[in-house]
């Protein structure tokens, strides 16, 4: 499969089947998952990495796989989608997101990621924003948002409707946004 995208030191591309074991870990390690109010089983895991294939392959967004280019492993993912948060965003919002094994935090993977995706999402794709957002706590995920140049939304906090209320410190995220640069 050829890579979506490629940087100095990384792959980003659809997902293949010898990726389920680090999707797996991604889903279930309590640290990646700290600001979820779940974790997924192995089998819960294999069916969302199936569907997040499928929508790569349907409409070019979605969570990519990022893998070294070095060793050819892959670390996580990094990637653009819709949001699906309507009302809250309009529609067609697209999200930038990702998630990385534990292993692989602190070599700045997720930055350059990051930055890749947003040129590719403003060129490639034509977006005229990309969004993102994540729990007021989760002080690491904001902050790859400033180092990517997304600007926080005062106004935009907001419950996240999909969080259980047995996990109420959880519900409150931060929405942080970009546009294009200007020529």
């Amino acid at each position: 499969m050829d890579p979506i995208i490629e940087t100095p030191r990384l792959i980003l591309r659809n997902w293949r089947d010898g990726d389920r074991d680090l999707f797996r870990e991604i889903n279930r390690d309590p640290k990646v998952m700290e600001f979820f109010p779940f974790r997924r089983t192995p089998a819960e895991a294999d069916l969302l990495m199936e569907r997040i294939r499928a929508v790569i392959d349907a409409t070019g967004l979605g969570f990519y796989a990022v893998e070294l280019k070095e060793s050819a492993e892959p670390i996580g993912f990094c990637g653009l989608s819709k949001a699906g948060l309507f009302p809250i965003l309009p529609e067609k919002t697209v999200e930038i997101g990702w998630r990385l094994a534990t292993r692989f935090w602190g070599h700045g993977y997720i930055t350059e990621a990051a930055r890749a995706l947003l040129r590719y999402g403003f060129a490639n794709k034509g977006l005229p924003e990309i969004v993102s957002f994540a729990v007021e706590a989760n002080h690491r995920s904001v902050a790859v948002m400033e180092r990517i140049g997304m600007e926080r939304v005062p106004s935009g906090s907001f419950d996240h409707p999909r969080v259980p209320d047995s996990h109420p410190q959880l519900l409150r995220h931060v929405l942080y946004r970009i546009s294009p640069p200007r020529p």
